[in-house]
């Protein structure tokens, strides 16, 4: 398998030398693996960190800026980072506001944030903890106990990140980063495996013809596997799995924040296509769409394949999520 990399060994370390490079308005630390915004510990405001494996970009270090996160913690790939580097962005962040994590329900995440919470605490720094579990595909997966964090870890980041902006206070960050996740639902799509630098071949077999419905973000089994299927029938089945797992999720009738997010390896004119079939169905189901963002958001190294992600959202919901926001991935309002 190609790459255009220098070695496995180095590829996290390069990748951050290179965002560095071209955004000067961020301090990363290569060899600490911490990528922090600058200022973030001036103005007052709560500190929010969040990370976890490389291989995701522009999750989580594109998400660092104005507006959304104070820092990010970029662990090997699809490796959890270690709670020394956690403690490290919490302390890089903490105004005297307290920090919020937002983390990822991956069991590995999970136990590496709990720990730098502990230590932070005893360091005199107050933190809360946002557990993201969007996934309505399956439960307690091949790395989790309960549903996976997934697409709606961005919704998290950028509407908790704006109530920070804003100077609420911790409780209420943590509170506004509550309600987002369990307004989410999540769904993903596989059409092929992704590959790891350090196997240099794909991580699982799909063969030729066939499809994964309900697959993880690390490549973890899914539903079930299905013949090739069209755009239209695809989105019918993940919006549908979405839509009814939201079902019981207030405002019922109200309008969704909508993701349509690529794995990696899907050009934009597929997905855009993808997107087309998406509205058709929430057109059809009566719901209403807010805003929509469709790109490689989250993303699974060079997968191909997809995941949709709708947030219930009203009116509080949806003027956090208008706020700025000035980061390497997600920019507007300034």
């Amino acid at each position: 398998m190609k790459m255009l990399i220098n070695s496995p060994e180095t590829v996290v370390a390069d990748a951050l030398r290179g965002l560095a490079a071209a955004h000067p308005d961020l301090d990363v630390d290569p060899e600490a693996r911490v990528v922090v915004r600058k200022g973030a510990s001036e103005g007052g405001r709560v500190g929010l960190v969040s990370g976890g494996g490389s291989g995701h970009e522009p999750l989580h270090g594109g998400f660092v800026g104005p507006g959304m996160l104070s820092a990010a913690c970029p662990g090997e790939v699809f490796t959890s980072p270690v709670p020394d580097q956690v403690l490290r962005a919490a302390k890089a962040v903490d105004s005297g506001q307290g920090v919020l994590f937002i983390v990822k329900n991956y069991t590995g995440d999970v136990l590496n944030f709990d720990m730098a919470a502990e230590l932070a605490e005893e360091d005199g720094i107050r933190v809360q903890r946002v557990l993201v579990d969007d996934d309505v595909a399956v439960t307690d997966s091949l790395y989790t106990a309960g549903r996976r964090g997934t697409g709606a870890t961005l919704f998290v980041e950028k509407i908790a990140g704006a109530a920070a902006e804003e100077g609420a206070p911790l409780e209420q960050v943590a509170a506004v980063a509550e309600r987002v996740n369990k307004a989410s639902r999540s769904f993903g799509v596989a059409l092929s495996a992704c590959t790891t630098p350090a196997k240099g071949s794909p991580t699982f077999d799909l063969p030729d013809g066939e499809l994964e419905l309900g697959i993880g973000i690390h490549g973890e089994p899914g539903r079930e596997r299905r013949p090739m299927m069209s755009a239209r029938e695809i989105a019918e089945f993940a919006v549908g799995a979405v839509l009814d797992d939201l079902a019981n999720v207030a405002p019922a009738d109200g309008p969704v924040l909508a993701l349509v997010n690529g794995m990696g390896a899907t050009p934009l004119l597929e997905l855009y296509g993808f997107h087309a079939e998406v509205a058709r169905v929430l057109a059809d189901r009566g719901v209403p769409v807010a805003r929509t963002l469709v790109g490689n958001y989250v993303t699974s190294l060079d997968m191909a394949g997809c995941s949709v992600t709708l947030c219930r959202a009203d009116d509080e919901l949806l003027r956090l999520w208008d706020a700025p926001v000035q980061t390497p991935a997600l920019r507007w309002g300034r």
